[in-house]
């Protein structure tokens, strides 16, 4: 069953539900920062199948500067969709294996002896990069998922007291199994809502999943991307323009309201024990805005905020346990909430 999620990000006012969000077709020359971008997720396709929505969520968080946990059972692409991003849109990435013994040290970078000079220096971890690929990050334990808090807040990180910048852009893009598979970690909440969305990947169909099999068929090995074709076509220089275009984005004061009621909704609700904080109200309006840019416009309405309320939202609630005994999801939740607060027109 297609996820509610994936549903949500195919679904742009004014377009076929069945297909995923189109960015407009951008006038101009390829530096226009639109034109660059609608061609990066057409490059993401070149290796990917389907997970359309996943695409448009990793490009809506390019835009806002957030990080994306990308979650769905081994072998749906979550891993290739980000190595093949990072190689469409020309940043350095880095990729970390998380393993049960893996080490905060081995995230952050520590001090090293050096007998030569008699002196400690510091050897940066990969987190010292533009886009960080944390894989099966709930497969770690929580201390050493933890040394990725300060650096998705603050873009630094702290070592023997000294902070240390990162580059700039930095996009965390963590790819996690369900969490009741064996040998994994829950995130902790402070963690989860470092995420500006949790994107699920579902399973393809029986058209997708043809397409998959006729292009290993044909020759297509996931490991070489360059011989499926896949090229640089936008870079920072995109970005940076980009996200200043977002930036001036008009919000309509009705449409802050709308946001702020549906995220006061979350925490009436008598099915969850945290709901939405300010941070996510926050959120959910960057999204909105990024999403509204990729459809061409240059406001946002309340369809965007809906389309972008799942996969912002559903990993900032707690569920009462009662709630999840009777089969109550965070979803189902937040699409009630959606469901019950006026949108204004």
């Amino acid at each position: 069953m297609t996820d509610q999620a994936t549903a949500q990000l195919r679904s742009v006012p004014g377009t076929d539900t069945a297909a995923a969000p189109a960015a407009p077709t951008a006038p101009g020359t390829a530096d226009d920062p639109r034109a660059a971008l609608t061609a990066l997720r057409a490059e993401i396709g070149k290796a990917v199948v389907g997970q359309d929505a996943a695409v448009t969520g990793l490009v809506v968080a390019l835009l806002c500067g957030g990080h994306v946990l990308l979650e769905g059972v081994p072998g749906v692409a979550k891993t290739l969709m980000v190595r093949t991003l990072s190689k469409a849109l020309s940043l350095e990435t880095k990729r970390i294996q998380f393993t049960p013994d893996l080490m905060p040290g081995d995230v952050t970078g520590s001090l090293v002896y050096d007998a030569r000079t008699a002196e400690f220096s510091f050897q940066p971890g990969p987190v010292f990069t533009n886009l960080l690929l944390a894989d099966e990050i709930n497969r770690t334990p929580p201390k050493t998922q933890a040394a990725l808090l300060e650096a998705m807040e603050e873009r630094q990180v702290t070592v023997d007291g000294e902070p240390r910048a990162l580059p700039l852009p930095f996009l965390v893009a963590a790819t996690q199994n369900p969490v009741e598979y064996e040998g994994t970690y829950p995130l902790p909440e402070a963690q989860l809502d470092r995420f500006l969305l949790k994107l699920i990947l579902p399973l393809p169909d029986r058209d997708q999943e043809f397409q998959v099999l006729a292009r290993h068929a044909s020759g297509f090995d996931p490991r070489d991307l360059d011989a499926a074709g896949v090229r640089p076509v936008a870079g920072p220089e995109h970005l940076a323009a980009a996200r200043a275009q977002v930036s001036k984005l008009t919000v309509a004061p009705e449409v802050l309201a709308y946001i702020v009621d549906l995220c006061r909704a979350t925490r009436q609700s008598p099915s969850l024990s945290i709901g939405v904080s300010p941070r996510g109200a926050t959120a959910l309006l960057a999204a909105s805005r990024a999403w509204a840019w990729l459809a061409g416009r240059d406001y946002v309405t309340p369809d965007d905020v809906k389309a972008l309320a799942l996969p912002t939202l559903r990993h900032r609630v707690a569920l009462r346990a009662e709630a999840e005994m009777e089969g109550v999801t965070a979803d189902s939740v937040i699409q009630a909430v959606l469901a019950q607060t006026p949108a204004p027109r």
